[in-house]
């Protein structure tokens, strides 16, 4: 009888847990984790569209509310369905190993978002409103199982100044971001519309595209100037830039193969030439499986996914879509001094 009772108790058990409905892991290999994204399409707002591709946890007869994760690609990476999952590796926060990292919900729904640059489209102010759109109309069609306290963006890039104008017009939705080699610098006065704002920026130092010197790094500055939450804020330098396995990638640019990969190597180590710090300039140490994916989870907001109108706060911002921040001619000679610090040391 005891041993009925057990069987019984562990199976109402299993029948009452979340079905992923993903059952790949790491091993399956990235081609298949791409193929657990299907496609998604936003409202017309503002008179654009978006479309998507994204991964859903949720299995059958599951009530669980899971975190959303925006993803924003680089230009040229939405050139058509399907580049903007092809062209990064996002598809690893597909695999089991990967979504068992959020939090108590054990996943997370990852939509892969992209401008439409077939039709002229990169991710520009006019795209602000449609993107919104687009989440706020994903929430409404998976509204049993999205948790609106829950929801980041990121990207790369383009991507990466999408998601720093995202959080800045709408803050109240996200409750945490992380803007990748952001081409987008924004000024004083937009960082302060952001200053509670969890966020993880990460960068190569010798990116060929996105300077650090005269453009993240600085962002960063302003960053830590407006927050009210400092030891909230992490910034990941990138001495150079690798894949996962430790190959060198085609372009110091791309620094966002360390974050598709959790912050961790293949190999459960310390990411390849990186070095963290917060907000308050102290390092920071991440233990393995403790990444981007374990940080973001551990925020929430008080976000309850009403649908608003507009651009939010970017309607009171003038500044233009300048990859260089603006500096004072003494900035100027200190950032100099620091590049030429940089290449003694290296």
């Amino acid at each position: 009888m005891k041993k009925f009772i057990a069987l019984i108790l562990a199976l109402s058990i299993f029948l009452i847990l979340p079905v992923s409905t993903s059952a790949l892991s790491l091993d399956d290999g990235l081609d298949a984790l791409k193929q657990e994204f299907v496609f998604g399409e936003g409202p017309e707002e503002d008179g654009y569209s978006i479309d998507y591709r994204y991964f859903s946890p949720v299995g059958k007869n599951d009530k669980t509310k899971y975190p959303l994760v925006v993803w924003t690609h680089g230009l040229s990476d939405g050139s058509k369905d399907g580049v903007q999952v092809n062209k990064s590796q996002i598809a690893y926060w597909a695999s089991d190993e990967f979504q068992s990292r959020f939090g108590e919900a054990g996943g997370a729904f990852v939509l892969a978002a992209r401008s439409r640059e077939e039709l002229g489209h990169t991710w520009t102010n006019a795209m602000v409103e449609p993107l919104r759109a687009a989440i706020e109309d994903f929430i409404a069609k998976n509204e049993a199982n999205v948790d609106t306290t829950k929801i980041y963006i990121g990207g790369y890039s383009m991507g990466g100044k999408m998601t720093f104008k995202m959080a800045i017009a709408y803050p109240e939705m996200f409750a945490a971001i992380f803007p990748i080699c952001p081409a987008w610098s924004p000024d004083a006065e937009a960082m302060e519309y952001i200053s509670d704002m969890p966020t993880w920026l990460v960068a190569g130092k010798p990116d060929p595209l996105v300077n650090y010197h005269f453009s993240v790094n600085p962002s960063w500055k302003k960053l830590v100037a407006a927050s009210d939450v400092p030891e909230n804020l992490r910034f990941s330098t990138l001495s150079k830039v690798c894949y996962a396995d430790g190959k060198k990638t085609p372009s110091a640019h791309h620094s966002w193969f360390a974050v598709n990969y959790d912050m961790f190597t293949t190999e459960n180590t310390d990411y390849h030439y990186m070095s963290t710090v917060n907000g308050l300039g102290e390092e920071v140490k991440l233990t393995y499986p403790k990444g981007m994916i374990s940080w973001l989870s551990s925020f929430s907001s008080e976000y309850d996914g009403k649908p608003v109108d507009g651009m939010g706060n970017l309607e009171n911002i003038s500044q233009t879509d300048s990859m260089t921040a603006r500096i004072t001619f003494v900035e100027f000679f200190e950032i100099l001094f620091e590049m030429i610090l940089s290449i003694f040391k290296f």
